[in-house]
């Protein structure tokens, strides 16, 4: 921290915020909208964080677009599956207020913005009770990202690229003063600013902090954006900040083994499984594919196979992660399970009897011994198809406590005056584990805290 008595200030913007990536880019939408002159932030090179590496699905409840599909969804009901997937480890009321600003979030993006989200209607994933994530075409991180930058340029926000923030600037009182900038060529500069968004992730890409909060997941791949060092963390704690749930994550249980292509989970909520060296099956893989990571990790080896079959593999074309793998040369293909298991070298008998024992039960409700059910899948049928896996961390879910606008508060719930954060930064909903994460999450305080913590900094900035 820099106190402001040591700083030289260069220029002053009302709002400016750490990080371009989806969190940042809403919140700048939405303080821009307020009318605070705004600055992003980007350590980059160009915009993209780490929502660029995800597949760009927002969770909202109640929007038109379900109603249109005529799915009757609630914010209540929404808040209800987040609080059931996190065992009821997250704050209840956050969890509500964002459930009950998600709608108006996609609305707002769509209709003000021309961010093209529609809904995806083709699959339900773990621990939803509805069809309710929205989504741009192909379904990509990197086309929302697309947007939203298209979005700040009509409103000719200034987004300043290769622009990391060393430190902040304080004032006697703990409001921020500003930041100091660091460029590529060494020199710094410090900025004042009447309120400050951290948008800038969480700490999934600093190895110590990792080993030190979540070692069970320390072995995996880091599949995130390099930018997230967990400068948000270490900045709320100097300022008294409280942090909660360091010990959540999204992992991921399917990222593609040496290609780091993420094979998707409807491929395993249609019927999908995944198989250890042996041929055999280790879990409930339908629990969810965040917890997945943990188990896919204490395989022989470190990894497993995903398989399935022919009209899976029909279904997930409709996501560009999917092309991507098969571009890279990740999927295995035979027409027979034998020759898929001789292709994997696993043994022919484990497999077969794997595959034949998940059909037996598409035609049973009950569950099976893992907790899972298959029943109403698809039984399988050739081509076979298969993909190396392994388990990997997207990105951490604990961070800064924050109110329901998203000001970053102290132990005691007062909140800082002008300090505010969103998507990693903040403390998630998913609780203290990675099996809180329900699908969706990350992108849901990403941009719906996005939105309101925008609005509220430009309030707090004007107001000052």
């Amino acid at each position: 921290m820099i106190p402001l008595a040591q700083a030289s200030l260069l220029g002053q913007v009302e709002v400016a915020i750490v990080g371009g990536g989806g969190c940042g880019m809403t919140a700048a939408l939405a303080a821009a909208e307020a009318g605070a002159e705004t600055l992003v932030l980007e350590r980059d090179a160009s915009p993209l964080g780490t929502t660029a590496m995800s597949t760009g699905l927002i969770p909202a409840a109640g929007t038109r677009f379900q109603q249109a599909a005529g799915i009757d969804d609630t914010p209540e009901v929404f808040a209800a599956d987040v609080l059931g997937k996190a065992q009821q480890q997250t704050d209840p009321d956050i969890a509500l207020a964002l459930a009950q600003a998600s709608a108006a979030t996609v609305h707002w993006l769509v209709d003000a913005h021309d961010v093209p989200l529609t809904l995806v209607d083709s699959f339900r994933y773990p621990g939803h009770t509805h069809m309710r994530m929205h989504g741009t075409p192909n379904r990509t991180g990197r086309e929302l990202m697309g947007a939203l930058a298209n979005a700040v340029g009509r409103l000719e926000v200034p987004v300043l690229c290769e622009a990391r923030v060393a430190d902040l600037i304080i004032a006697e009182d703990d409001r921020i003063a500003g930041v100091r900038i660091a460029r590529p060529d060494g020199s710094t500069e410090d900025l004042g600013c009447g309120a400050l968004v951290l948008a800038c992730c969480g700490f999934g890409g600093n190895a110590e902090m990792v080993a030190e909060y979540i070692p069970e997941i320390a072995g995996g791949v880091f599949h995130g954006h390099p930018g997230n060092t967990g400068d948000a963390v270490r900045w709320g704690l100097e300022l008294g900040a409280q942090v909660l749930d360091m010990t959540g994550y999204q992992g991921h249980g399917g990222l593609a083994k040496d290609h780091g292509v993420p094979i998707l989970w409807p491929v395993i909520m249609q019927g999908g499984v995944q198989v250890n060296a042996q041929g055999e099956r280790f879990s409930n893989e339908a629990r969810g594919y965040s917890e997945q990571a943990v188990d896919v990790l204490r395989q022989p080896g470190g990894f497993a196979w995903t398989v399935y079959d022919q009209a899976r593999h029909e279904l997930m074309l409709e996501f560009d992660d999917y092309r991507d793998a098969i571009e890279a040369g990740a999927l295995r293909q035979h027409d027979t399970i034998a020759g898929l298991a001789a292709q994997l070298s696993v043994p022919v008998d484990g497999l077969a009897a794997t595959a034949a024992a998940v059909d037996a039960l598409r035609e049973d409700p009950a569950p099976d011994t893992f907790g899972r059910s298959f029943a109403g899948t698809q039984p399988f049928a050739g081509p076979y198809y298969a993909v190396k896996v392994t388990g990997a961390l997207f990105h951490t879910q604990g961070g800064l406590r924050v109110d329901a606008v998203g000001q970053v508060q102290r132990a005691d719930g007062r909140t800082l005056p002008n300090l505010f954060a969103g998507g990693g930064a903040a403390r998630g909903i998913s609780g203290p584990g990675a099996w809180g994460y329900l699908a969706g999450n990350g992108l849901l305080t990403a941009t719906t805290f996005g939105r309101l913590a925008g609005t509220a900094a430009a309030q707090v900035a004007r107001s000052a």
